[in-house]
This record gives structure tokens, C-alpha cells and sequence, in this order.
């Protein structure tokens, strides 16, 4: 114990929460700045570490959570795990790092926390960023803390509608390089001939029309973040280009000799199967492995039903800023049995069209089921009890390739890019105002568009 007034003193001049306890779980010092992040108003030296962050009456490990002492008793080393904490401010996400201490024996006698609340990720309803906190949502968050302080190119890899945007920024922001910009590039919407000028720029005479010199979106994103957006769609002969950028961290604008270093962190994402495309000769294989260094698979919505309430909530207040929606249960129970092929992005439309159907303050059972019946062009509408039950085999990206059964026909795809058929077809204004009246972005739309040819 001799070492304790020592820790305690060089744990209160750190700037970072730290708490240090001993082998029985017990707090027995905790900094200035953990107090402040997590207990103003309560002491919490003499209790449980588990008590504090959890309020359980076991050790997480008993309780079904990762326990990261017991992790450094196994390993004898330090542990890093993502816990959901109770704060002053509610359950909030929390980076957890426990580094053990021995004594002279050699024995763990003390440990001691590191704790950083992740601002990026929620597990209740609030306006922006990641929500939810299902099983495979924690594991996926977890991997975003990991990954997010260092300079790894990440690849992030979901069905279209999973948030593979709202993720790269979380990877952004929760990284050293959060005050400086995210820029976007949807490789999905660049033709061949302007991927180049757009990635790198051009100087003033490079082809006709460049009337005058233009930074490119790498310059753009200096010192910040790039995020490749639907990376599986860019052409063959830009891959190279790219993969020189990722090799030697340089680039040349268009009709330029000089060679320009980039200070980008690169983040991309696609829906594609890329190991099928490298196999198929379609996307360069060390393309690949360049920007795989650190995959991040995205859980389709019907992985996280546990989570469709929370977002419920959130996308309501996003859809319908100006009503205070409650939700019946009934109604909950009905959205958690949809199939949702379209992921959040199919969610959200769902509960803008029930927010329609709806006159009063509570969204019950029928709003839904009329929300999904509207979206139909099936003859009669589907059973109130049973919503989903033509849509249990769902053709969506998993379920495509050899092997797989036979798609019912109309295919739920097929509805939709007939409906918008029906849209496009029908719109007089631009592509910007099309977008806003489909509630989606006019990337998504673009890609939409392209389906249609």
C-alpha cells in the first residue's frame, strides 16, 4: 500500500478520467476529471467498479459484459473493451483501457482505468449519429474505437442503408484529425473522364475547359479525412491512380509535373462483394488489400432488431421535428417484424409515410400498416397481424449468387425501381428537388438513377 499515495498523486494531475482500484473491484482513488465526467455529485472511493458503471451486484463477467480485469488476469497484461456506462447524463458509450499493477511479488494488486466517453455512438434516441445497443452494434462500435486514433485505411462493408456515411464520420471524429475536414467523394457519381480532375485536381489548360487552375478533393481533405464512398464502382484505370496515392502518399494535378504530398486519412466504403470482383478481374487486387487494412462489417437492420425501437424514436424526431410521436407497442412489435431490405434508409422512409397516416400524437398498429401497404402494389392490403409474412424470404444482396432460391416475382427491388420509374417520370423539377421529396441524398438518388439506366 505503500505505492498508493504516489498513484494517487499521478493519477489527479492527469488530464484523462482514471479511476484505480484493487483486486476485489473496489475504487480506490479517482481523479479530478472523473469526477467531473462521471460523478459530480456522489464519491464513489470504497465502492464496486461495477456498481459504479453498471449498477450490478457481480463482476461484468458474471453479468454477461466483457470484464476487462478479468481479461488482465487471464492475458497479465493491459485490456481494452467498449462498456456501456451509467453517467450523470445517462448511458453513454465508454472506452475502457486497464492497465494491472504488481506488487512486490509479482501478483496484480491494483489497476487502473482509462476511460474516454466515445461522443460518436448513443444508446437512446438523440438527433445525430450512431444509435443502438444490440449485440452486434456494440462489437461493430467497438472496432470503430479501436481503429479510429490511428492511421489505418478502414473499410467499411454493408448493404446499402446500413450508414456506412454516419460510420466514416465516427471513424473521423473520434480521431486525432476531428478538427480538421471529412471530405466525401461518391465514386458511384464520377465519370471516368472527371475522376481524375475531381480526386487530384487540374492545372489551368490541362484539358478544354479548365479555364482555370482547381484544387482537387485530396487537397481538399488535407490534414483530415477522405472518404471513398462505393470505392467497389470506381473504374479500372482509376484504380491505379488511387492505389499510387495509398502507396507513396503522393499526386499530381492533371497537367502538372509537380509532385504533391497528401495528408489524408482514407476511410471507404461499398456494398460490393470486392474479394468477388478482385476474383472476376474487375478491382485490383493490392487496390484491395490497400484499402482493407482494417475491414468493418456493417450489421444489416435484421441483425439488430433489438435496436429498431431506439431508431424509431430518433429518425420520428428527424421525419417529424415539430410532433411529439409516441409509439404504441403494437406498432413497435409491427416495424420489428419487417424484413427492411433497405436497412435504416428503407426505416426512415417507412416512418415518414406513417408520421402521414397519422392525425393524432400516437402512431398505432393501422398507421403502420397502411405506411407498408402504400409502399405495395400488391392487390388488397396485407393482414394487420401479420405485415411480413409474403416478405419472409426477402431478395436482398446476401441472398443473390449460385445456390440461392429463386426471387418471388415482383421482387421487393423491383417494386421500388418501379416506383421511382413512376416518379422520375413524373417530375418536372430538378434532380435536387426530386431527392428532398424521396427523403434520400442526391448520391443515393444518383445510384437510383443509374439502376434505371
Amino acid at each position: 500500500m505503500k505505492l498508493l499515495p504516489e498513484l494517487t498523486d499521478f493519477l489527479e494531475g492527469l488530464s484523462e478520467p482514471h479511476i484505480l482500484f484493487d483486486a476485489q473491484y473496489r475504487i480506490l482513488a479517482a481523479n479530478a476529471a472523473y469526477r467531473r465526467a462521471f460523478s459530480p455529485d456522489r464519491s464513489v472511493i470504497g465502492r464496486t467498479c461495477y456498481e459504479v458503471s453498471h449498477r450490478f451486484q457481480v463482476p461484468c463477467d458474471q453479468a454477461g459484459e466483457s470484464c476487462p480485469l478479468a481479461q488482465a488476469r487471464a492475458s497479465g497484461q493491459r485490456e481494452r473493451v467498449l462498456h456501456l456506462h451509467h453517467t450523470p447524463k445517462g448511458e453513454e458509450y465508454v472506452d475502457i483501457e486497464l492497465t494491472p499493477l504488481r506488487d512486490a511479488t509479482g501478483e496484480q494488486a491494483f489497476f487502473v482505468e482509462k476511460m474516454a466517453s466515445l461522443k460518436v455512438a448513443h444508446s437512446r434516441s438523440v438527433a445525430r449519429g450512431l444509435i443502438g445497443r444490440s449485440p452486434v452494434f456494440h462489437h461493430m462500435l467497438s472496432l470503430v474505437a479501436r481503429v479510429a486514433p490511428s492511421m489505418a485505411t478502414v473499410l467499411l462493408l454493408g448493404e446499402s442503408g446500413t450508414g456506412k456515411e454516419l460510420v466514416a464520420q465516427a471513424v473521423h471524429d473520434a480521431s486525432p484529425r476531428a478538427n480538421k475536414p471529412l471530405v466525401v467523394v461518391d465514386c458511384s457519381s464520377l465519370p471516368e473522364t472527371l475522376f481524375e480532375s475531381e480526386l487530384f485536381g487540374h492545372e489551368r489548360g490541362a484539358f478544354t475547359g479548365a479555364n482555370t487552375s482547381k484544387a482537387g478533393l485530396v487537397e481538399a481533405a488535407s490534414g483530415g479525412t477522405l472518404f471513398l464512398d462505393e470505392v467497389g464502382d470506381i473504374p479500372l484505370p482509376m484504380q491505379v491512380k488511387l492505389l499510387r496515392l495509398l502507396e507513396s502518399g503522393t499526386y499530381r494535378r492533371v497537367g502538372s509535373t509537380e509532385l504533391r504530398h497528401a495528408d489524408i486519412r482514407v476511410v471507404s466504403a461499398t456494398h460490393r462483394d470486392l474479394e468477388r470482383l478482385v476474383g472476376e478481374g474487375r478491382f485490383r487486387e493490392d487496390l484491395y488489400h490497400r484499402l482493407s487494412t482494417f475491414p468493418i462489417a456493417l450489421p444489416p437492420l435484421r441483425e439488430r432488431r433489438d435496436d429498431i425501437a431506439l431508431l424509431t424514436q430518433a429518425l420520428l424526431a428527424r421525419v417529424a421535428p415539430k410532433r411529439a410521436l409516441s409509439v404504441a407497442p403494437k406498432a413497435l412489435a409491427l416495424l420489428a417484424e419487417q424484413p427492411f431490405p433497405g436497412n435504416v434508409r428503407e426505416l426512415r422512409n417507412l416512418l415518414e409515410r406513417t408520421t402521414l397516416m397519422c392525425d393524432g400524437e400516437r402512431i398505432e398498429a393501422e398507421h403502420v400498416a397502411q405506411a407498408l401497404n402504400s409502399g405495395r402494389r400488391s392487390a388488397g392490403p396485407a393482414p394487420v397481424s401479420a405485415p411480413a409474412a409474403a416478405s419472409t424470404a426477402p431478395v436482398t444482396a446476401t441472398s443473390v449468387g449460385p445456390g440461392a432460391p429463386e426471387p418471388t416475382a415482383p421482387s421487393l427491388q423491383a417494386l421500388a425501381l418501379a416506383a421511382l420509374r413512376e416518379r422520375v417520370a413524373s417530375h418536372t423539377g430538378s434532380r435536387a428537388e426530386l431527392a428532398a421529396a424521396l427523403g434520400i441524398s442526391e448520391r443515393s438518388l444518383y445510384r437510383k438513377l443509374k439502376a434505371l439506366n
